[in-house]
């Protein structure tokens, strides 16, 4: 019995040079898709830490317009070297927040130290706003983005009234 191979040969398999062309295409597609998951990956967590970000500073408006509301006396504004205090008396407790690097504190007379309610903050502003003959308070806020090239700023602007009147 006589075999013959010599016309099964080219078609029986793939030669080796479509072999290295299926090969580079596979590593070409596996690159694109590692790299756009990785940017997904990126961006995801950026969304993560910004959003966090959004619920501590409003956590934070909304204990500062709380002690706003709730002044038994005139609100004061210190200006220091070390940074901005606004001095907030509650009956015989007084709460101060402090702006200073980049953290805002916040000191209740009952507490013994006082307390970090905002860190990573880029620029922080409380000032009075008299409304006819209402006084009314705004804290402008922005904090420091996670990405260098972020292209929402977080800015926050917080208004309260005091029920005391000067």
């Amino acid at each position: 019995m006589k075999l013959n191979f010599s016309k099964s040969k080219s078609r029986r398999g793939i030669m080796l040079i479509e072999c290295m062309v299926y090969l580079a295409v596979f590593l070409i597609l596996t690159g694109i898709g590692m790299a756009s998951f990785y940017l997904l990956w990126d961006n995801s967590k950026a969304l993560r830490y910004s959003a966090d970000d959004v619920h501590r500073a409003l956590s934070a408006g909304e204990m500062w317009r709380a002690d706003v509301r709730s002044a038994t006396g005139k609100i004061q504004i210190e200006n220091s070297p070390d940074g901005t205090r606004i001095k907030i008396p509650n009956g015989k407790n007084e709460i101060i927040y402090h702006f200073s690097g980049n953290e805002v504190w916040r000191k209740s007379a009952l507490a013994k130290s006082p307390i970090v309610i905002l860190s990573r903050v880029k620029a922080s502003e409380m000032q009075s706003e008299n409304r006819n003959q209402i006084s009314a308070w705004r804290w402008e806020l922005e904090l420091v983005p996670h990405r260098a090239r972020a292209k929402v700023p977080l800015l926050f602007t917080f208004e309260a009234v005091a029920p005391h009147q000067p």
